[in-house]
């Protein structure tokens, strides 16, 4: 193995007698290293983005949710309360009561969810981290209070200074007769909004989180349950937990994870991520049909060489090997340089955020790209590009053997 790396070395570093060798040489290099820097920019951009997205998801959706198999709602008498928190990895349980309703606030009205929480939702939950006016409070002095997301807010013109204007919510009766009066069809009840929160338009639009006597007492329920949500302690198993919960339960709950509650949103993050992955890597190997065309012109440069080199005893085998590492250092080091400089330039946006992202007024989240590198990332691009550099050598070796016979039998003429 020394023998043929030491040659495919010379001839690597050598100069060319035509110095277009050296020019398509060199393009190849560049190819593979932008190639490669361009993968793992991308892919850290994406697991950025990832990485927020599940963060911001997470602040509302608890780690496990309990959802009855059938119908809307469940008695929490059916419910193992205490069998559930027997489990060691179980920090908190909350019941919860989720409903649409009619909400009104001056003469602006907004279809939007309530969302009823019992007073362990407080202690577990990453809402309050996400307040952008008011404060985190569900209660005060036995007073139930609300807190609507931003799009809620927006729809209903909400002023929290007004303190004398409180949100009035509409909810179907379960037993109404009309009669003539519409409005006996509704129970209608009041309540003061104390702080809005902010996590992602699909929440901020759609919910407005009140305490659960409220929601119960708005849809007329009495002991009747939407789900429960579940948060774990932070080393504990996710799914082994999910597990353990889902046997004590039984067939008559459905047990889900915080993946599985969003879990299309999750596989077409997922699936975009690997289809830039497949779409650089088909530029990758575009970029390495020049390892091609530089092994071919050298194999033709070195023609002579070949022949001396059969004439001393090495075979095809040999002959064959020096001029696939020689195409292998090739892409390994445009590999190594652009997985260098992707993770340079990766650092260096994670940590100065040079790179802005232009939002209309400034509205998103953040201000730069996020950036997040993975080693399995690495790992994945090193190999797509080995193999693609492999495959850019190998097809001009592959009958070298008898270019060289047929070299050597004319110049033995």
């Amino acid at each position: 193995m020394k023998l043929p790396l030491f040659i495919a070395w010379r001839y690597l570093k050598s100069k060319k007698s035509h110095n277009v060798i050296n020019i398509i040489s060199g393009v190849s290099v560049a190819g593979v290293t932008i190639g490669t820097m361009a993968l793992i920019v991308v892919l850290s951009v994406f697991n950025g983005f990832e990485s927020l997205v599940i963060s911001l998801f997470n602040t509302f959706d608890p780690h496990i949710k309990v959802y009855p198999v059938k119908g809307k709602t469940f008695n929490d008498n059916t419910y193992a309360w205490e069998k559930v928190a027997g489990i060691k990895n179980i920090a908190a349980q909350t019941g919860v009561i989720e409903e649409k309703v009619l909400l009104r606030y001056g003469t602006n009205q907004y279809l939007a969810t309530l969302k009823g929480v019992d007073k362990n939702y407080e202690t577990w939950t990453g809402l309050n981290q996400m307040m952008v006016e008011g404060s985190m409070m569900l209660e005060y002095k036995g007073r139930p209070l609300a807190i609507p997301g931003q799009g809620v807010a927006f729809f209903l013109g909400l002023n929290l200074d007004n303190v004398f204007q409180e949100i009035e919510v509409y909810a179907p009766r379960r037993t109404a007769n009309p009669g003539l009066n519409p409005e006996q069809a509704f129970n209608r009840l009041d309540i003061r909004p104390v702080g809005i929160f902010s996590i992602q338009q699909d929440f901020d639009s759609k919910y407005m989180i009140v305490p659960l006597s409220f929601a119960r007492e708005t849809l007329e329920y009495e002991s009747e349950l939407s789900a429960v949500e579940i948060a774990l302690r932070n080393d504990a198993d996710l799914i082994e937990t999910q597990k353990e919960i889902q046997t004590i339960l039984g067939n008559d709950f459905i047990v889900k994870n915080r993946f599985e509650q969003q879990e299309m949103l999750y596989k077409i993050m997922r699936s975009e991520k690997w289809a830039i992955f497949m779409i650089l890597g088909f530029i990758l190997i575009i970029a390495t049909f020049n390892v091609i065309g530089s092994i071919s012109m050298l194999i033709l440069e070195k023609k002579k060489d070949i022949a001396v080199l059969q004439s001393m005893g090495a075979d095809e085998h040999l002959i064959r090997k020096i001029f696939l590492l020689q195409g292998m250092m090739v892409s390994f080091g445009g590999a190594v340089a652009g997985m260098f400089l992707g993770a340079a330039i990766s650092f260096v946006q994670q940590k100065f955020g040079i790179v802005k992202i232009n939002a209309e007024g400034g509205s998103f989240l953040i201000d730069s790209y996020p950036v997040m590198m993975q080693v399995k990332d690495f790992v994945y691009v090193f190999i797509v590009v080995s193999l693609i550099g492999f495959v850019a050598a190998w097809l001009p070796v592959r009958n070298i053997g008898k270019m060289g016979s047929v070299i050597k039998s004319l110049h033995l003429q």
